[in-house]
């Protein structure tokens, strides 16, 4: 029985190391993209999900065995509290997520925290092959298909533009309107030195920025400067 005992705990314990190395895998991915939920977020979420996992399995084993194994003497479900995982990991999910200058930022982020826990489940629960995929499904989604999708949609960019004269707000509006670029949000304020303009773009991919970018340099004396 000890013996049983101990490589039960033994295996606890590797449940516990794949689910935070798999965490951290995914995070490493995020803290690339300089994302607001890095390696360590994501290692603590697997690892406590799959903490979770083990204790809603195996740790009330002391009251099944007072009562004498009569299981049905008393509701257990092992389910009942990795069923809570899921829904409280979305209240940290929420913490990634941020409205600026109306451009919705960490929908990926908290989506991707939302799967790892399921992920630290499955591997608290002994399910290391979906576990394991699963982490190779999150990395495909999060790398993979922006590679070769990068080129379909519309992602949205904030500027802000600085300009001495309202003159150059003219030229600007007409860089604006020429281009094939969505406008979603223009705002202009008046500044002691001259006028700022507020504007979020809606674009298809990288030469399009680069593109509209080179073309609002080319007014003079205007400061340009991308809001992350």
């Amino acid at each position: 029985m000890e013996e049983f005992l101990a490589n039960l705990e033994w295996e606890h314990l590797l449940r516990l190391l794949v689910a935070g190395i798999l965490g951290t895998v995914v995070g490493l991915e995020r803290e690339y993209r300089a994302k607001a939920a890095g390696y360590r977020t994501h290692f603590l979420i697997c690892l406590g999900s799959a903490t979770f996992m083990l204790v809603s399995q195996y740790g009330f084993n002391a009251v099944i065995e007072k009562y004498g194994g009569q299981v049905n003497a008393m509701r257990l479900d092992p389910a009942r509290i990795a069923a809570q995982v899921v829904s409280g990991i979305g209240f940290l999910g929420a913490g990634t997520i941020i409205l600026q200058k109306q451009i919705v930022k960490g929908l990926t982020t908290a989506a991707g925290l939302w799967a790892l826990a399921g992920v630290g489940l499955a591997i608290g629960a002994g399910m290391y092959f979906v576990g394991i995929a699963a982490t190779i499904f999150i990395l495909i989604g999060l790398e993979v298909l922006r590679f070769f999708f990068k080129g379909l949609g519309l992602r949205s960019i904030g500027l802000e533009i600085l300009v001495p004269e309202q003159a150059q707000l003219e030229s600007i509006q007409k860089i604006l309107a020429e281009s094939r670029y969505m406008v979603s949000n223009y705002n202009v304020s008046e500044m002691p030195n001259g006028y700022k303009v507020d504007v979020v773009v809606r674009i298809h991919n990288k030469n399009d920025e680069n593109e509209l970018f080179r073309r609002l340099n080319e007014i003079k004396n205007l400061m340009l400067m991308k809001l992350d």
